[in-house]
């Protein structure tokens, strides 16, 4: 794995005899029990909702000069028009009558409109280089339809069931069959109404099933296969293309309604038969951010829906939040610490402490315990 991968080691700390000591004296204050993590901070939520913000902002000030445009133009021939009419009560000769295009065709107008023109190509390209790669609301299609909606929803399981590596570590996983399989080998059946519904959800577990070399039509304790990758294909039709039937068939679903739906269904499980599943992901940072889901989910005791959205309502996953720097530094200067609790800050922050009991501080937030240092996530 090293030879293949290559890790990137992470770059050693310089820590002094007093920022041992704290931390020793943190990890001493946990194990006992005296001390509590970071509070669970609710201006974090409202700075993931930041590059909704930024967006509609920019819609509403295109559109108000888009407004001012069509205005000045009303106005240029309304003046054209009544400039006219004074000159005839005058006795004087009209002359040819301005129009819009001549507005236009000014030098003057042409001089300023070339110069938004320019400034806007500056503006557009400078506004697209930074999105580059950025891709909130990206939305995958996934081998199997998983649906958040409804196990974080509707039967309310924990993210960290399934993604338990966020709370340990700096990655938050993707789970392995083994994970679904702790619920489906009891969950054998799609429990929606109506059979066309039922038939395809109980069709995305069976692809679970064919993933991890499942027998369905067996006991529990004896429904793995054993030499699942020599079975051939009429072997695999025997277990799963009986099982998928047996399930629209008892959801109620006619014999010639149902023949081409299963055999569909077997051929995509057939496809995952005894193979990883091939999750797309979704969340990217660039590579040289650093990015610690411990540290915030553990540590700063973040909820996922801060920064992934309102994940128990989305039947597809998607990108809630733009993950840009601008978004992370806005979160970091509004989130509060759980400053006064923490034996450690007690130690090394005796200056906000000071603050606090003499009233000129109210709270302490990420960016003023070092939450905006350029190293933080670009050691």
């Amino acid at each position: 794995l090293w030879n293949e991968w290559k890790p990137t080691v992470m770059q050693p700390f310089a820590l002094s005899d007093e920022q041992i000591d704290n931390i020793i004296a943190y990890i001493n204050c946990k194990a006992s029990g005296t001390c509590d993590g970071p509070a669970k901070p609710d201006a974090a939520t409202a700075a993931a909702k930041g590059g909704d913000d930024e967006k509609g902002n920019k819609w509403f000030v295109w559109g108000l000069l888009g407004v001012l445009a069509l205005l000045a133009a009303v106005l240029y021939q309304t003046v054209g028009f009544l400039d006219a009419v004074a000159k005839a009560k005058a006795g004087e000769a009209a002359g040819p009558r301005k129009t819009f295009m001549d507005f236009l065709l000014a030098k003057r107008t042409l001089s300023i409109l070339t110069f938004f023109v320019v400034v806007a190509a500056g503006y557009l390209t400078v506004q697209n280089a930074v999105s580059l790669g950025r891709q909130q609301g990206y939305a995958p299609a996934q081998p199997i339809n998983f649906s958040h909606t409804l196990h974080a929803g509707k039967h309310k399981i924990d993210c960290q069931y399934c993604h338990d590596g966020a709370r340990r570590s700096k990655h938050s996983n993707i789970p392995g069959v083994s994970t679904c399989m702790n619920c489906h080998t009891v969950v054998q059946q799609g429990a929606h109404e109506g059979a066309a519904a039922k038939g395809a959800s109980s069709a995305e577990i069976l692809k679970i099933y064919a993933a991890a070399g499942y027998n369905p039509n067996l006991p529990s304790d004896k429904a793995y296969i054993e030499n699942a990758e020599k079975l051939g294909e009429a072997e695999l039709k025997a277990i799963y293309h009986h099982w998928i039937d047996s399930v629209y068939n008892a959801a109620g679903m006619k014999p010639n309604e149902r023949v081409q739906l299963v055999e569909e269904a077997f051929q995509a499980a057939k496809a995952m038969f005894y193979k990883p599943i091939e999750w797309v992901r979704i969340h990217n940072l660039p590579d040289h951010a650093y990015f610690n889901h411990a540290q915030h989910v553990t540590a700063g005791g973040l909820q996922c829906q801060t920064c992934h959205g309102p994940v128990e309502k989305m039947d597809l996953m998607y990108q809630y939040s733009p993950l840009s720097m601008g978004w992370c530094i806005n979160c970091h200067r509004k989130t509060e610490v759980k400053f006064a609790q923490n034996g450690y800050y007690s130690e090394y922050f005796k200056k906000y402490h000071e603050e606090i009991k003499n009233g000129t501080r109210s709270s302490v937030t990420v960016e003023d315990i070092g939450g905006l240092e350029c190293q933080k996530c670009h050691y």
